[in-house]
C-alpha cells in the first residue's frame, strides 16, 4: 500500500465510517459440533457485512420489516413478522453459547411473541 493512499487493506475508505472488527483468536465457537461450525462457517460473511454496514441499517430495516408485518393483515404481513423471527432466530443461534440463563430467555420470548404475531396476522387463528 503507498503511502498517503487512504485505502484499506479491505478496498474500503477508511473515513467511511466501516468499524474494526472486534478483537479476539477465534471467529468460532471452540469445540463445536459439525452443525455449528458450519453454520458459523456459513454466517461469516453475513455478519461481517452487517457488522462493516452503517449502525442505522440493521434497527431501522428491523423496524420497517416489524411495522410492515403489523401493518399488513394475511399471508404478507404473517410472512414478514415470521423472516423476522428467522432472522433473531439465526443471530440467537450463533450468540447462545456466550449468553447467561436470563439473555436466553429474552430472545426466546422475542421470537415466540414474533411467531405469535405472524400466526395472528396469517389469520389462521
Amino acid at each position: 500500500m503507498a503511502k498517503g493512499d487512504d485505502r484499506d487493506r479491505r478496498g474500503g475508505r477508511e473515513g467511511r465510517g466501516s468499524r474494526p472488527l472486534p478483537q479476539g483468536d477465534a471467529f468460532y465457537t471452540p469445540g463445536a459440533g459439525r452443525l455449528r461450525r458450519e453454520i458459523e462457517r456459513r454466517s461469516a460473511v453475513p455478519l461481517v457485512w452487517l457488522h462493516q454496514a452503517p449502525r442505522w441499517i440493521l434497527p431501522t430495516c428491523m423496524a420497517g420489516v416489524f411495522l410492515a408485518g403489523l401493518l399488513l393483515s394475511g399471508p404478507l404481513g404473517a410472512l414478514l413478522l415470521a423472516l423476522l423471527a428467522l432472522f433473531f432466530s439465526w443471530l440467537a443461534f450463533l450468540a447462545w453459547p456466550s449468553l447467561r440463563t436470563g439473555e436466553r430467555a429474552m430472545r426466546v420470548v422475542v421470537i415466540g411473541v414474533l411467531l405469535v404475531f405472524g400466526v395472528l396476522q396469517s389469520g389462521a387463528v
